[in-house]
C-alpha cells in the first residue's frame, strides 16, 4: 500500500502514543508518556507545540463532551485538561502502584482504560462509567494491555495484548458496558514486533501499529491483511484519523532512549499522510465521566 508519508511533527518523544483529533479544534493531541507531556498539532498553521510538561506519565486521554481531555496518568489518576491546566478528577486506588496506558470512550461515554503490568502483576482493564464509577471490565489479566476500538455495529470492541501479539474481539453490550466472549481475532505471532495502539476506519478496517516492526497494518473485518505501510522509525505505536473529513491518517513513534542511528531517521516523530482513495475514519466517541 503505497503513501507518501510526511514528517509533521519532528519530536523525539520517548514513547509517543494515543493521537486523537480534535473536531472542535481542528488539531491533533498526542502524548509522550513517561515524560507526561501532551503536544497539539495543527495543520492550518502545520506546526506544534508542548501544551503540558508534567513529571507524572500521561498514558492516554479521551475528549469529554465540553470538549476538555480526560487524562489517564501515573499512579492511578485522571485529570481533566482544561484552558491549559489539570484539574484533579479521581485516583483509581487499586491501580497507585501502575499508570494507565491506551484508554477509549464508549457509545455512552464510559471509558475503558488499560493499565500497565508489573514485576507483580499483569494489567488490568477498568470501566469508568458515567455515574463516576469505576470497576475491573473483566478478570483477566494483560501483558500490556493497548490499542482498542469499537467495530461498526458497536456490538464488539477490539482490544490489543501486545505481548501476546494478539489482539482480542469481546462482545460488547452497550446498554450495561459489559464485555464477555473473548476471543483471538489476530494472532501476530509470527509477525515482527508487536502489535500496540490502532483504530477503525469508517468501512470497519482495522489499523494496527507495530511497536519494533516499524509498520501500521491493515486488515479487512474478517481479519486478512489488505496492506502495510512503513515508516522511518522501528516503534511506531498508534494511528488515527483526523482532518474535517477524516481523510488524514496520523501516527506516532517512539525514540525510547535510543538513538534515530539505530531506531530510525524518524524515531520520535509524528507522521501524516493521506488515506487511500476512497477510506475515511470516523469520529471516536466522548466520554461523560463526571468531573465535579
Amino acid at each position: 500500500m503505497h503513501v507518501d508519508i510526511e514528517r509533521v511533527a519532528d519530536t523525539r518523544c520517548h514513547t509517543g502514543e494515543g493521537p486523537l483529533w480534535h473536531p472542535d479544534e481542528e488539531r491533533l493531541y498526542w502524548t509522550d508518556i513517561p515524560n507526561g507531556r501532551l503536544y497539539r498539532y495543527d495543520p492550518a498553521r502545520d506546526d506544534y507545540e508542548r501544551v503540558l510538561d508534567d513529571d507524572i506519565a500521561l498514558g492516554g486521554f479521551t475528549i469529554q463532551e465540553d470538549g476538555s481531555l480526560l487524562c489517564f496518568r501515573g499512579a492511578g489518576r485522571v485529570d481533566r485538561f482544561v484552558d491549559g491546566r489539570l484539574e484533579h478528577v479521581t485516583v483509581v486506588e487499586s491501580a497507585t502502584h501502575t499508570r494507565f496506558n491506551d484508554v477509549i470512550a464508549d457509545p455512552e461515554g464510559r471509558v475503558y482504560a488499560g493499565t500497565m503490568p508489573t514485576d507483580d502483576e499483569l494489567g488490568r482493564l477498568y470501566r469508568l462509567d458515567t455515574d463516576g464509577t469505576v470497576t475491573e471490565a473483566d478478570d483477566y489479566g494483560y501483558d500490556i494491555p493497548n490499542g482498542m476500538g469499537f467495530t461498526l455495529d458497536r456490538e464488539r470492541l477490539y482490544l490489543t495484548e501486545s505481548e501476546a501479539n494478539s489482539v482480542y474481539c469481546y462482545d460488547y453490550d452497550r446498554e450495561t458496558g459489559a464485555l464477555s466472549d473473548r476471543r483471538t481475532f489476530l494472532d501476530l505471532s509470527e509477525e515482527a514486533g508487536v502489535p500496540d495502539g490502532m483504530t477503525v476506519d469508517a468501512d470497519g478496517d482495522l489499523w494496527s501499529a507495530r511497536w519494533n516492526g516499524g509498520v501500521v497494518a491493515r486488515y479487512g473485518s474478517e481479519g486478512a491483511e489488505r496492506g502495510r505501510i512503513e515508516f522511518p522509525a522501528r516503534k511506531v505505536s498508534c494511528v488515527t484519523f483526523g482532518g474535517a473529513d477524516y481523510d488524514d491518517v496520523y501516527v506516532t513513534t517512539a525514540l525510547e532512549g535510543g538513538e534515530r542511528g539505530t531506531e530510525g531517521d524518524g524515531a520520535g516523530a509524528l507522521f501524516r499522510f493521506d488515506a487511500p482513495a476512497g477510506v475515511t475514519g470516523r469520529p471516536e466517541f466522548r466520554s461523560a465521566f463526571p468531573v465535579e
